[in-house]
């Protein structure tokens, strides 16, 4: 589905120049569900805000079904955006003058579809996600789980391929954190949710079947969960973290 190429993002001018990534490549498959770990400065977010266009990049490829996402116009790039990624980001960005539903449905309203074809996805999605109880009510009204919940709703109503989720269990704690990680394993296995997932959570990234251990701006280590159960993965998580070098307390 996706391929990442050599690409590389400076920053700065020539006189202070900062390598925010370097050469960095992978490809991900369709229906995998991957983590991008690393200590702050690694790279991380960069390398997931130019998968998603928030950022470019100063050289290499970036290609989703083919279609290398760095040369399209301005209007292909919105619609690129708004149909084919989802995102789910630790602030949720729910509008607080929008009602849930109305939220989990921006998108789709945005793409002009039938108002009753919008209705009957977005309840859909939050029926599976268990919040069809709180549609009506406002951002503010529900707890920081749900508002969570409401975020992954949004991003899989459209049918997106493929979901970003920079530090999605950052603003909540144990209990919603788990619920949500399930949830996002939920909807990796039984909806075919395409899943990157940026975090510095050991914990968190033990819920994916890879992950992808940046340093310095290169991929230092990768490890695959297949068919070992998760208490095993995330202890090898942490090896591969003390590996990094460093504080470890700093990335886990």
């Amino acid at each position: 589905m996706l391929q990442i190429k050599n690409i590389e993002k400076y920053y700065g001018n020539k006189n202070n120049v900062t390598k925010a990534l370097d050469r960095v490549s992978f490809d991900v498959n369709d229906g995998e569900f991957i983590a991008i770990m690393g200590a702050s400065g690694s790279g991380k977010t960069t390398l997931l805000n130019c998968i998603s266009t928030i950022d470019t990049v100063s050289a290499g490829d970036i290609l989703l079904d083919g279609e290398n996402i760095a040369d399209l116009p301005a209007d292909q790039l919105a619609r690129f955006r708004r149909e084919r990624l989802g995102f789910v980001f630790q602030d949720f960005n729910l509008l607080d003058t929008l009602t849930i539903e109305e939220n989990i449905g921006l998108a789709l309203s945005i793409n002009h579809k039938d108002a009753a074809q919008v209705q009957k996805q977005v309840h859909a999605v939050a029926s599976r996600l268990g919040i069809d109880d709180i549609l009506t009510k406002f951002p503010y009204q529900v707890s920081g789980g749900q508002k969570q919940r409401a975020a992954c709703a949004r991003a899989m109503a459209a049918g997106q391929s493929l979901l970003l989720a920079d530090e999605p269990t950052g603003a909540l704690d144990s209990k919603a954190s788990k619920n949500l990680l399930e949830i996002m394993t939920g909807m990796n296995r039984d909806m075919g949710a395409t899943i990157l997932m940026v975090t510095h959570d050991a914990y968190s990234a033990s819920y994916a079947g890879r992950i992808l251990f940046l340093k310095d701006g290169r991929i230092f280590n990768e490890l695959l969960r297949g068919e070992r159960n998760r208490s095993v993965f995330y202890h090898e998580i942490l090896d591969v973290l003390a590996l990094l070098g460093g504080d470890v307390s700093d990335v886990i």
